[in-house]
């Protein structure tokens, strides 16, 4: 009996135990994404967007939105064609979400600054809006702009509030998109969405 009672004991106390031996320090920095998973995106996943955005004519597209505890990580995809002169009042600027351009192929001149001429605020049901980078302004010009010729392998870095626009394309130019969103006003987007939306043709 006596020894019955020994291991029931020492049963009772071991996960209590192992749980303090366990259990993080309070003085310590706490994860800010507990028990958060990783996401791999794999290189053919990011091809196959790059090959739609060529065959329908599309230009951003988000691949994965993922939530990181203080903020949402947007991966897009985006695939411009040639440009001799950019299009009126396209300059942006998007207010909450900061973007890291890393450039695949190509080459394009690139003009960043913050002080936007003739702002006008994008439509708050613009798709790019809505699901890629929130919400922002557009602009016809910049004062004081900065040119930048980019091409595959650099990469640029555009913070929340800096305006950006691509003044003249070679031919093409493809970059990967990383949007952070430290306020989550996207949405967030998984694999299996990700396969939905390229099993059939994009939404106009």
């Amino acid at each position: 009996m006596k020894n019955f009672l020994f291991v029931f004991a020492t049963a009772a106390f071991l996960p209590a135990a192992l749980m303090a031996q366990e259990r993080i320090n309070p003085t310590d920095p706490q994860p800010t994404c507990a028990m958060c998973p990783g996401t791999l995106i794999p290189l053919a996943e990011l091809e196959a967007y790059t090959k739609k955005a060529v065959a329908e004519k599309l230009v951003d597209q988000q691949v994965r939105d993922i939530d990181i505890g203080k903020a949402h990580v947007g991966i897009g995809m985006v695939y411009r064609g040639k440009l001799d002169r950019p299009a009126p009042d396209s300059f942006a600027e998007h207010d909450q979400v900061s973007e890291v351009y890393h450039i695949i192929s190509g080459s394009a001149t690139l003009v960043l600054g913050p002080d936007i001429v003739n702002r006008q605020r994008r439509p708050a049901t613009l798709r790019t809006v809505v699901e890629f980078n929130g919400p922002g302004n557009n602009g016809s010009d910049i004062r004081d702009g900065v040119a930048h010729q980019i091409k595959a392998g650099d990469v640029v870095v555009i913070p929340a509030g800096t305006g950006h626009w691509f003044t003249r394309i070679d031919d093409h130019i493809s970059y990967l998109m990383v949007r952070f969103d430290p306020d989550k006003v996207t949405p967030l987007k998984g694999e299996a969405q990700s396969r939905d939306y390229l099993s059939k043709p994009a939404r106009k």
